[in-house]
């Protein structure tokens, strides 16, 4: 009897390559469309997307089991919606600025073929996201879907590929990988056609996006603090606290992990989170919770992730009250071993009690460097002082002041970009610590019209080219390069 075995790594693979081939292909013809055509087929894509928000977020809890499809739908349709408004009178491509004072012509490039991986806690609304502004910049797109989210992305990426090619977009500029594996998603990143590399969320492919020598955006891990300061509103900062922490039960990397507080405000400040929800667990149960969140290899415990605080409760047989929203744990010291000190994409705090505002930016940098990403930081003040210190001190992608930081880090309560990727500050973790928006997804041409002769910067000409001599002339050019220095000097 004959047996037909599938190599799925080897099928990946190839599949990889036909893509990145096609996108490549694709994107010739792309290079030619003006912005505003762009632009439709961009508007296209959000308007068909949008009619089905409620649905996908829905089949994505049902596929990932992370998350709340109510909150899923805000997301989504903040994707849909509120970005496409956002973004609809940027230029990206062709002439973007002309300066002309300075006879600066800034002209936008795309960067060409793009890999995007996207994660499971949010797969609808950072595809649409993600698709919506390389077609906005005029590049082609290639998702590795997350294989825990597969049907969903895949099912999201159909809707805007059949809108989009109906509206003109040349086929393969907007594709996914069919036969999702490791090996085939190196091979997309890895391909010649590759341009850049985004990755929202998916770190066990980083090591392998920075090997493959092409750029990398890399929203990653956040384990962002909240300091409440002595000057806050505490009410106001509890709740934005609570509602974003809460939010989509705890998934979004930006939400707050830890809060820090000033000592001389700890008791309103706990009677405050009781009153709304909170439970501060004691020493024992918190440490029953904690070593449910790792695996004795070290691993996170994905099944940990967005599941609401009665239900990690439950696991850790904690009783807590029926109103319970979030589980606080009251720590002393940030480790590297202390569960507690690191991201937890569930309605799950840790709680600091701090002197005064400088011991608590000493333990907010400890927080934001124990896991090496300074994603975001939310400082609760009204303190002008402090709050420029905070921000001149952190190593941290962004700061965000009075305001929840699932809402803020996304542009919905601040005026920072409408954005699913927001780049990490800290370490390196990726060429971009920006909200990225369409214009981290191309380069500008530089053109500068002459507006002074030579003989105008008053440094001479070299004889050599004064006598119309074409041949090699060591000691004039370092006459002029020292004339060049002296300029300088001059004008600095």
């Amino acid at each position: 009897m004959k047996v037909n075995i599938i190599d799925n790594d080897l099928l990946s693979i190839q599949e990889a390559r036909i893509l990145a081939e096609n996108a490549y292909e694709a994107h010739r013809k792309l290079a030619e469309f003006p912005q505003e055509k762009l632009d439709e087929i961009m508007e296209c894509m959000a308007k068909e997307v949008s009619r089905h928000t409620r649905e996908l977020a829905m089949m994505s809890v049902e596929e990932t089991d992370y998350g709340r499809w109510q909150d899923k739908y805000i997301k989504n349709r903040f994707a849909c919606e509120y970005l496409p408004a956002h973004i609809r009178d940027m230029k990206c491509v062709g002439v973007i600025n002309i300066d002309h004072e300075r006879q600066i012509v800034d002209v936008g490039v795309p960067m060409g073929v793009l890999v995007s991986l996207c994660p499971a806690t949010s797969p609808v609304s950072t595809t649409v996201y993600s698709a919506l502004i390389a077609i906005k910049s005029g590049n082609s797109i290639v998702f590795s879907p997350h294989p825990r989210a597969y049907n969903t992305i895949c099912r999201v990426l159909d809707i805007m590929i059949e809108a989009a090619e109906g509206c003109g977009l040349p086929e393969g500029v907007l594709s996914y990988l069919p036969t999702v594996t490791k090996a085939g998603t190196r091979e997309l990143m890895n391909h010649r056609a590759t341009a850049m590399i985004l990755n929202t969320g998916v770190p066990g492919m980083l090591e392998d996006a920075y090997r493959s020598g092409k750029p990398v955006i890399y929203g990653g891990t956040g384990n962002g603090p909240a300091f409440i300061e002595r000057t806050a509103d505490i009410r106001q900062a509890v709740r934005d606290i609570i509602a974003s922490k809460t939010f989509d039960n705890g998934v979004v990397s930006a939400a707050e992990q830890s809060v820090v507080v000033d000592s001389c405000i700890d008791g309103e400040v706990r009677r405050e989170f009781e009153a709304n929800g909170a439970y501060f667990m004691t020493e024992e149960e918190a440490d029953r919770l904690g070593k449910l969140f790792y695996f004795k290899d070290g691993s996170a415990n994905p099944e940990m992730a967005g599941k609401t605080a009665k239900d990690l409760a439950k696991w850790a047989k904690i009783s807590v009250p029926e109103s319970t929203r979030l589980l606080i744990a009251e720590q002393k010291y940030v480790s590297e071993n202390n569960p507690y000190s690191k991201e937890k994409l569930c309605p799950v705090l840790s709680y600091f009690i701090e002197d005064d505002w400088m011991h608590a930016c000493e333990k907010c940098i400890e927080l934001l460097l124990s896991e090496r990403h300074g994603h975001t930081l939310v400082i609760h003040s009204n303190d002008r002082d402090v709050i420029h210190q905070f921000a001149i001190k952190k190593p941290v992608g962004r700061m965000l002041v009075n305001t929840p930081a699932v809402y803020g880090s996304m542009g919905a309560t601040t005026n920072l970009f409408p954005a699913m990727t927001l780049g990490s500050g800290s370490a390196g973790k990726g060429i971009t610590s920006d909200n990225v928006s369409p214009m981290n997804l191309i380069y500008i041409r530089k053109v500068g019209y002459g507006v002074r002769k030579i003989e105008d910067l008053g440094m001479g000409v070299p004889e050599s080219v004064a006598a119309g001599e074409c041949k090699r002339d060591d000691d004039g050019l370092l006459r002029l390069q020292r004339l060049l220095e002296e300029a300088l000097a001059s004008i600095k």
